[in-house]
Formats: structure tokens, C-alpha cells, sequence
């Protein structure tokens, strides 16, 4: 059974940082290519950054670009997600996924992964 756990989430004010890491486990991780999403009340799912198989190649949104940064390690396991120079419109539920999106073609879409977590809430206060 695949497991994607978030963490890592909390209250920081603006300007402020986090650090999210997603644990997986029940597949093969290094096969997958990895992302974050978020949600913000009364809004949709958003794509915020995603990362290769082996972490040479990444995507961001442009709404995080320069702000935030995803990284992996797959002797853990584990995709992070460290967010500097928060800002209110950061706040929402992260998510992580995992699956056979490919970036450059479909990465941005929430129907080229197969895998998700739960989310960690993320709350910038301004």
C-alpha cells in the first residue's frame, strides 16, 4: 500500500520560513517523478513545483519561483519542499504526489500522478 505522508507545515509570518518533507513508502521512489500541490480555501488545486527522478531537473509555478525549492533523497524516501519569503497567498493545504508525470509535458497536472498524501496545513500571517 502506498503511503505519501506530509509534514513540516505550521504558523509563520510573513516573510518567514518552512520546510515541508513528504515520507514515502509502498513504492518504488526512486521511479517517480515527484510534485506539490496546494489548496487555499474556496480555491482550486494548484501545482507549485515538482522534481525528476533523480532531483536533476526541476519546476516551479511562477508564483514560487525564487521563493521555494524541492529537493529529494531517495535513500529516504522523502521530497522537500523548503519555502522562504512566505506571503499570505502561500497559505493553503500542501500536498505531495508521486507518479509517472513528466516534466516539461504534464507535470502541472493533477491527473499525471497517480499517488497523494493528506496535506500539511500552511498558514502565513501577514
Amino acid at each position: 500500500q502506498v503511503q505519501l505522508v506530509e509534514s513540516g507545515g505550521g504558523l509563520v509570518q510573513a516573510g518567514g520560513s518552512l520546510r515541508l518533507s513528504c515520507a514515502a513508502s509502498g513504492l518504488t521512489f526512486s521511479r517517480n517523478v515527484m510534485g506539490w500541490f496546494r489548496q487555499a480555501p474556496g480555491k482550486e488545486r494548484e501545482f507549485v513545483a515538482a522534481i525528476s527522478w533523480g532531483g536533476s531537473t526541476t519546476a516551479y509555478s511562477d508564483s514560487v519561483k525564487g521563493r521555494f525549492t524541492i529537493s529529494r533523497d531517495n535513500a529516504k524516501n522523502t521530497v522537500y519542499l523548503q519555502m522562504n519569503s512566505l506571503e499570505a497567498d502561500d497559505t493553503a493545504v500542501y500536498h505531495c504526489a508521486g507518479g509517472g508525470a513528466l516534466i516539461g509535458v504534464n507535470h502541472r497536472l493533477g491527473s499525471s500522478y497517480d499517488y497523494w498524501g493528506q496535506g500539511t496545513q500552511v498558514t502565513v500571517s501577514s
